[in-house]
């Protein structure tokens, strides 16, 4: 598929830059008036002074764009202005229904109800809003709900409705909001009940005995145990008690309670662990139970924990291997063998360890988007996708985005696949990562897209300087920045493989790499050496073994000691599993995984996980197979 040509698009980079900073010339870039992203230069100098526009430049373009992405980015803006400076008929004039934010839409109805054109179903449109959720709504909102409430529509139900979702969501400010405009004989109780979510008192225990006062006391204590699980378990008898709670209300203190005692491994969770109801326990709760165990070496109550899991959970292919790994441990080796053989057929990190443990290849079917020329051209020339692939050209992420989901929501399944592989012919990797999967469970053999593979020829050179494994360091790349060179976080790591500045920095002393400061953390080059190297250097600080060394480059270096020194010994499957952090236990997962696909792609086959996650690069390597298919199950 042929990348993306396009000889102005250096001139439409430096229009769309003058429109941004308010110095765009219609005039004197009348050549590129029939571009496909004019709209979007027209844009940048439409927003500069939105507020000062004429409605009738606004409309037109509006009309002009109409269905296009950049009509919406502009409506949204546009409406934000109308409301800002209270022209709320040009507010409605500009309107669509459809629109989901949910400050415009209060927006909308506020201009309906100043202008006098409320329609039938204002109010019902109103308490939708209203009781949607139990969080703050947008400040637009608070006009909206003033007038619902001088036309008698937010009677004390409905205020006790929204209440008690934000009892739900521990949100007692909210709830004290709500209190004032409940009748004078029912705001005093409502204001206490607030203050019991925002600090436990003694007063609960003289509140009636009612399924609201019970619903209050289960959540203050539940949210207070979140803090300190020793004090809420400490009151949770009493409250019971006095308030009557019912097998679900204790369950649901007693959860929050059991959880963050088992999250930080404290002392004495698997007793709470034990008092939470079983009616309670849900897929988190059950995996922090098995977790727990594993943590403690208690091989015979992780088994059990996991065999008292739901069946669609048990059947994951992470607890189909740690049942069969615990299982092998008691001695059945024969439901061990059905367990491994089941996980092994996943190619993810559970399942490749599984294929090990029974010296069998890994399971990968990788498929290609298969289209016709005519079909490929269809997609390709779409103008939507051909905006969003020229944005993306000229680093304007959000608007390729914008551009890119309009077209994705008039595809088929099949342009879809192929908009994903020219996205990639043309360097936007991380649309196979964002538009696969969802849905269509096949398109997760679409390695090729799912997997890319850039600058391999820098990751090999530096992964040998480094003597680092070249697969491990694209696995990397993938998992931090889907091979965008231009990725920022919002902590400020840069690049392919997410360089904090000052790491860099660090790095390159240590290292004698060349370093042009934070501005060359972009370049591919630099990125990759720095990054290798640094994994180089956590390898030799953590004692040569990887999985530590991945832990430590998402989540530092403190807590990576801190779980180093709870589980000394530990074998690194079980290692993995307990680390506390979930974002972390399941990068590092992740991170092991795509260095065995990536092994694949850099050579075809792959070196064995459970010597890769233990340091060892000389081991034997192995191939891959598609399993065959399981038979189906028939009645007799």
């Amino acid at each position: 598929m042929p990348p993306l040509s396009d000889p102005r698009l250096g001139q439409v980079r430096v229009a769309l830059e003058a429109a941004e900073r308010g110095r765009f010339d219609a005039a004197a870039n009348a050549g590129l008036a029939d571009h496909p992203l004019y709209g979007w230069i027209e844009l940048a100098d439409l927003r500069r002074d939105i507020d000062t526009l004429p409605p009738s430049r606004a409309l037109a373009f509006l009309q002009r764009y109409r269905g296009q992405a950049v009509a919406a980015a502009f409506r949204e803006s546009w409406l934000v202005s109308r409301a800002r400076t209270e022209d709320w008929s040009g507010y409605l004039a500009a309107w669509e229904p459809g629109i989901e934010d949910t400050a415009l839409r209060c927006h909308a109805l506020n201009a309906q109800q100043v202008l006098g054109r409320v329609e039938g179903d204002w109010s019902a449109e109103a308490q939708a809003i209203w009781r949607n959720s139990g969080t703050s709504l947008p400040s637009a909102c608070d006009p909206v709900f003033a007038a619902l409430e001088r036309r008698g529509g937010l009677a004390p139900a409905l205020r006790w409705e929204r209440f008690d979702k934000a009892v739900a969501e521990w949100q007692p400010g909210v709830m004290r909001s709500i209190a004032q405009g409940l009748p004078e004989t029912e705001r005093a109780l409502a204001i206490d009940y607030a203050a019991f979510l925002d600090a436990v008192h003694p007063r609960a225990l003289d509140w009636p005995k009612t399924e609201r006062s019970r619903l209050v006391a289960s959540h203050g204590l539940a949210k207070l145990g979140k803090d300190d699980p020793d004090r809420a378990e400490s009151l949770l008898a009493p409250h019971a008690q006095a308030l009557g709670f019912t097998e679900a209300d204790r369950g649901r203190a007693m959860y929050q309670i059991a959880l963050w005692t088992v999250a930080s491994y404290l002392p004495d969770s698997a007793r709470r662990l034990n008092l939470v109801p079983e009616a309670s326990y849900d897929a988190r709760l059950h995996e922090w139970r098995a977790r727990d165990a594993m943590a403690r070496s208690d091989w015979p109550a992780a088994l059990a924990a996991i065999r008292r899991m739901g069946a669609d959970q048990r059947s994951d292919s992470r607890w189909q291997y740690f049942e069969a790994r615990l299982a092998a441990m008691t001695g059945d080796n024969a439901t061990a063998d059905r367990l491994y053989r089941a996980a092994a057929r996943q190619p993810e990190f559970h399942g490749f360890l599984a294929a090990d443990r029974l010296d069998q290849p890994y399971a990968l079917c990788p498929w290609q988007v298969q289209a016709a020329p005519a079909e490929r051209a269809v997609v390709v020339g779409d103008p939507a996708i051909v905006r969003a692939m020229s944005l993306q050209r000229i680093e304007r992420h959000g608007p390729a985005v914008a551009e890119w989901r309009e077209a994705m929501s008039r595809m088929d399944d099949a342009q879809r696949r192929i908009a994903v592989e020219y996205a990639q012919a043309n360097g936007w990797y991380d649309r196979a990562v964002f538009a696969l999967g969802r849905g269509q469970p096949e398109e997760l053999r679409l390695y090729h897209l799912r997997f890319p593979l850039d600058h391999a020829a820098t990751i090999r050179r530096e992964s040998a300087k480094y003597r680092i494994d070249p697969a491990w360091v694209a696995a990397e790349i993938r998992a931090e920045s889907i091979f965008n060179p231009r990725a920022r976080s919002p902590a400020d790591a840069m690049g392919l493989m997410q360089v904090l500045p000052s790491t860099g920095a660090a790095v390159a002393r240590r290292y004698g790499i060349l370093y042009g400061g934070t501005s060359s953390l972009y370049d591919a080059d630099t990125n990759i050496a720095l990054g290798t190297a640094y994994l180089r250097q956590m390898m030799d600080e953590y004692g040569g073994q990887p999985y530590w060394a991945i832990a430590g480059y998402n989540a530092g270096p403190a807590p990576l000691n801190r779980w180093k020194s709870q589980r000394p010994g530990m074998d690194p499957d079980f290692w993995i599993e307990t680390i506390s952090y979930k974002e972390t236990r399941e990068y590092v997962a992740r991170v092991l995984a795509f260095s065995v696909i990536y092994d694949w792609r850099l050579g075809g086959d792959a070196l064995r996980l459970s010597d890769r996650m233990r340091g060892r690069v000389d081991g034997p390597r192995k191939g891959f197979a598609c399993p065959a298919p399981v038979a189906a199950a028939t009645g007799g």
